[in-house]
């Protein structure tokens, strides 16, 4: 059998390691810090579960959560929290500098900020993806309310979800009386394992399986075209 010839074979590589490339980028776009269900209505009371990533790229895990709840006429008369095994729960309890009347109701002071922490062996690392869960309400009539979360990290960084929803990093928002924004990311799967609200893990999409099994269909094809073009080079040959 003729040998392939050598400016073939090397066409052949280029186009699958374009295609290859092609189908990373979108593979890698991160998740954001998301609410799982964010809309609500007046008057309610409601879950806020946020799903908190874990997107570092230097083996850091994420041992911090701080989510800051809104103030004025967005308030959140009651707050309260799901716990989480391993990880403790703080509520900051603020004056308020200006007194809300709501009825008959006068609030001086609330809830303005959630903060969970890891105890040691409990923070979850790259692949993994934190549930974290508050009841709260009633929900105000506005149009919508933004959460902004803070992440911490092992290695002491922080990364800021506090953005509008254009930016890199936008806050998750709780859409009321407003149309929800559509997300994004909403196409973008968690890694498993998911980390839950029991300290369990769930299997959520798997997208590393999606990925190798995209990247057989690729370098099949690949092998495909080499071997076609390699009986033609044959042929020429003979």
């Amino acid at each position: 059998m003729g040998a392939m010839p050598r400016s073939l074979r090397r066409g052949a590589l280029a186009f699958g390691a374009a295609v290859l490339l092609a189908i990373a980028a979108p593979m890698s776009a991160s998740a954001h810090v998301s609410l799982e269900e964010n809309t609500a209505a007046p008057g309610t009371f409601t879950t806020l579960t946020f799903r908190v990533p874990n997107e570092t790229a230097d083996g850091a895990s994420t041992s911090k959560l701080t989510v800051t709840l809104p103030t004025g006429a967005g308030l959140l008369d009651s707050v309260s929290y799901i716990p989480i095994a391993g990880w403790t729960t703080e509520l900051v309890t603020t004056k308020l500098a200006t007194p809300i009347t709501r009825g008959d109701v006068t609030i001086t002071k609330a809830v303005t900020q959630v903060v969970w922490t890891a105890t040691p062996g409990s923070e979850y690392g790259p692949g993994s993806e934190g549930i974290f869960k508050l009841f709260v309400g009633p929900i105000p009539d506005v149009g919508q309310l933004e959460l902004p979360v803070e992440q911490g990290y092992s290695d002491g960084s922080t990364v800021s979800w506090s953005g509008d929803a254009s930016a890199e990093r936008p806050a998750p928002v709780l859409y009321i009386t407003d149309k929800p924004v559509s997300d994004h990311d909403a196409d973008s799967a968690p890694v498993t394992p998911v980390t839950t609200s029991t300290g369990t893990t769930t299997s959520g999409p798997d997208v590393l399986g999606r990925v190798l099994g995209g990247l057989g269909l690729i370098l099949g094809s690949i092998a495909l075209v080499i071997a076609v073009v390699g009986r033609r080079a044959q042929k020429r040959v003979g």
